[in-house]
């Protein structure tokens, strides 16, 4: 796996510090263009030049030549510690961040997006902050035609230093690509490839019976069957893997077995509801669930652009 080009989606605020420390580290350390990308604001109306600030969203702000520049130096000035023996390019944009990060990233062709979980600073053991990720965190990992790396926590490890990724599969297609950018990273790095599903008890439950131990262990066996079939029979000669699945809450079960093995990266694919009012989206998807506990990076991969090479 190599990047030439890797997008740093930021608020350059502390918000996003964790982010920032991961991103300049993987452009060094890949030798990739890193474009460090901030949305200024909404427009207040159609073409006007006034926005509401994304980062307190209060503040209005005339967006000119001038202003522009200035932001960009307060950006450079703010990542300046970090940006030693690193190609950098900060980029601005105007409008609703996830679609004008979407925007940047296509037609950056960027390898690789980079955010945090919130772009607002949260107390990260607050009730809220394990609830709640960030909306256009959100719709950047669903919607992005390239893997999304979120850091919510600091990263211990350098990304070419990881010896354990963990790749959570439920057997859909966005499920394959992330498998595949898993593994491709797995090779580069010489990191071992844990290949994992968690059986959904709670959604046996749904139907108000309790499934038998003889169900829970044919759905098992069903399981290492698919894996088989999809994932082992593409490793290509890597054999530097293992396989379990476990019977839980997914993102319950993700979570443990991470932990247990000690993961560096998590790569899952992202199935997320929609909501019509985006104040009522108090629980994601199992991938937002996992982004929001784990100790580690997780990435986000739903398509099969950018994830073979």
């Amino acid at each position: 796996m190599y990047y030439k080009k890797i997008l740093f989606a930021t608020t350059a605020s502390p918000a996003c510090d964790n982010a920032a420390k991961v991103a300049f580290d993987m452009a060094m350390k890949y030798d990739a263009e890193l474009v460090v990308f901030h949305v200024l604001g909404v427009p207040t109306r159609g073409f006007s030049t006034q926005v509401t600030d994304v980062k307190t969203g209060e503040l209005e702000e005339m967006y000119d030549e001038n202003y522009v520049a200035l932001v960009k130096e307060e950006i450079k000035s703010y990542y300046e510690e970090l940006s030693d023996q690193v190609n950098v390019r900060i980029e601005t944009g105007v409008g609703v961040p996830y679609r004008e990060i979407l925007r940047q990233a296509r037609a950056e062709d960027a390898d690789l997006i980079i955010m945090g979980s919130n772009t607002r600073a949260e107390d990260v053991s607050s009730t809220r902050y394990r609830g709640v990720a960030g909306e256009t965190l959100r719709k950047v990992a669903k919607r992005a035609r390239c893997p999304v790396a979120i850091i919510s926590r600091p990263c211990t490890t350098c990304w070419k230093l990881f010896s354990n990724i963990v790749v959570a599969t439920d057997f859909s297609k966005a499920s394959d690509s992330a498998f595949m950018y898993a593994m491709k990273s797995a090779e580069a790095v010489g990191a071992r490839l844990y290949i994992f599903h968690a059986y959904d008890l709670s959604a046996s439950y749904a139907g108000g019976k309790a499934p038998t131990q003889g169900e829970i262990e044919q759905r098992v066996k069903e399981a290492e069957q698919k894996i088989k079939e999809r994932y082992l029979s593409k490793m290509d000669g890597f054999d530097n893997y293992e396989v379990a699945i476990w019977e839980g809450t997914p993102y319950v079960e993700i979570l443990k077995y991470a932990r247990a093995k000690q993961a560096d990266l998590i790569v899952m694919a992202h199935h997320a509801r929609e909501y019509s009012n985006p104040d009522e989206a108090e629980f994601g998807s199992t991938v937002e669930e996992v982004v929001l506990r784990a100790p580690c990076p997780v990435a986000s991969v739903n398509h099969p652009d950018k994830v073979a090479d």
